[in-house]
């Protein structure tokens, strides 16, 4: 089958492996009918990632087909539509238990980054009962493409925020996450939500297809934020952008006793002030998406409470996927989203 494969620092190359078989009573082969690239396989890419394997398929954020399960799988049976989990967990370990499967002790971050992933014909999905959300018939690939990851972050960040009707939310990044992130955040039904973003297009995104949602250049921010809250500042800011500038303006543009959730991926050392923010009393939350409210996206899709289907700007053949990344790369073509399709 064609996979494409990290195969040294900066370099993924289009290979052919062998079909993926299950090697374990609790795995399942899923048939990929459709995945995306995200930014964290540019950070694999770019060496950002330590425990990435070389040699691995890339990808984890993907929709398909059962195919096969293992003698231990119940929740999913061939035949089935399902969304996959970017975490690969075992339900039972401590961390599991108590919901945190981004630590869980026999998983984590495995496909497309430790083990074979979803820029293939085929994958192999560990603890299948737990890493697969079955799709509604009502529901698309399309629609359901982004469950499993940037969803799940999204999700993740609004819900640990503690946002509540009085607040002003300030998302730093209208990239693919930062979508999510505001699609998501949106449910919990707050006072204002403010966008931060530097680039126009992106901004005039935000614009078209979230009118209520205030947004601002980085340079607008404080100014505004000033004038929506009285001069305090934002109740909860969460920083999906990554760039050192937005991690400062993330703590500087929140309210003392505010909630700063930050679920970029950084590419290096940030430092935390701790004297300049002194007195302002902030709660951080950090950290990697727990990606164990799919089910409850899912639902949410099929009930037409979230759609990010225009983030989908882009569509390739998997024969084409190096020409996708470059463009998702380069940020060409106002690209946001990139669908990636057998073929």
């Amino acid at each position: 089958m064609q996979a494409l494969t990290y195969t040294a620092p900066e370099l993924f190359e289009l290979t052919d492996k062998p079909k993926p078989r299950i090697i374990d009573p609790k795995d399942a082969i899923v048939r990929v009918t459709l995945s995306s690239i995200c930014s964290s396989d540019l950070h694999i890419l770019h060496g950002a990632v330590p425990k990435a394997e070389v040699g691995i398929t890339v990808g984890h954020e993907f929709v398909g087909v059962v195919e096969a399960v293992g003698a231990d799988v119940s929740k999913a049976k061939p035949g089935d539509r399902v969304a996959v989990n970017v975490e690969t967990f075992c339900g039972e370990c401590f961390y599991c238990r108590r919901g945190y499967v981004n630590n869980c002790t026999s998983g984590g971050w495995m496909l497309g980054c430790r083990i074979d992933g979803a820029q293939a014909e085929y994958v192999r999905v560990p603890y299948a009962d737990n890493g697969l959300t079955h799709i509604p018939d009502n529901v698309s690939d399309e629609q359901a493409l982004f469950v499993g990851d940037i969803l799940a972050t999204g999700y993740w960040a609004a819900e640990i925020s503690e946002i509540s009707d009085q607040d002003t939310v300030l998302i730093i990044g209208a990239g693919p996450t930062g979508l999510c992130t505001l699609a998501c955040a949106l449910l919990f039904g707050p006072r204002h939500i403010v966008v931060c973003e530097a680039d126009a297009s992106r901004r005039g995104f935000v614009s078209r297809h979230y009118p209520g949602v205030t947004v601002l250049t980085p340079e607008e921010c404080g100014e505004r934020l000033g004038q929506l809250t009285g001069g305090r500042g934002a109740d909860r800011v969460i920083e999906v952008a990554g760039g050192d500038e937005t991690f400062q303006l993330a703590w500087r543009s929140a309210r003392p006793n505010a909630i700063v959730t930050v679920v970029a991926l950084y590419e290096k050392n940030q430092t935390l002030p701790l004297p300049q923010m002194y007195g302002k009393n902030l709660t951080f939350k950090t950290g990697g998406v727990d990606a164990c409210r799919c089910d409850t996206i899912m639902r949410l899709i099929a009930e037409g409470k979230i759609d990010t289907t225009p983030l989908i700007t882009h569509r390739f053949p998997l024969s084409r996927i190096q020409e996708a990344y470059r463009m998702f790369a380069r940020r060409e073509d106002n690209v946001i989203k990139t669908a990636i399709y057998p073929g």
